[in-house]
């Protein structure tokens, strides 16, 4: 049995099999492979644009109206629901935008913002921009988001 060195006392080094008993190995393992999972967050580099108020109201590729108010995104094959940081690269602001739309469709863009979203990187007045997409999550309300 494991105990807790009292203090003043002395450590002793446990034998390998009072660490397997314990369970020591398959906590390292574990704590090892979420780390490296964290590390992998699947990333994309590349263009930014952004839409606003010209399409106000008008339906969503997942249903729900576009509100340029929202900080929501397009992305061509991430799911819908899926929460992104947005960094752009040549300043390294951010923002985390939910993906409830498609497109870009214009060569070489890699996601569209809603303009609240893009103002908060600071994009408005340049218009494209290059970012750094980190998938970070999924909103609740989606079903599917995987």
């Amino acid at each position: 049995m494991l105990r807790r060195p009292r203090l003043g006392e002395p450590r002793r080094r446990l034998p390998l099999r009072d660490l397997q008993r314990a369970g020591a190995p398959g906590v390292t393992v574990l704590l090892l492979t979420l780390l490296a999972c964290a590390a992998r967050a699947p990333t994309q580099t590349g263009k930014a644009s952004w839409y606003g108020d010209e399409l106000r109201g008008n339906p969503t590729a997942s249903g729900e109206p576009f509100r340029p108010s929202k900080r929501t995104a397009a992305h061509k094959t991430l799911p819908f629901g899926t929460v992104v940081k947005v960094t752009r690269t040549d300043t390294g602001e951010s923002v985390r935008v939910v993906i409830n739309d498609r497109g870009p469709y214009a060569k070489g863009r890699v996601i569209d913002l809603s303009e609240r979203a893009a103002k908060r990187i600071d994009m408005i007045d340049e218009g494209v921009v290059t970012v750094e997409i980190r998938v970070v999550g999924c909103k609740e309300r989606y079903e599917r988001c995987d």
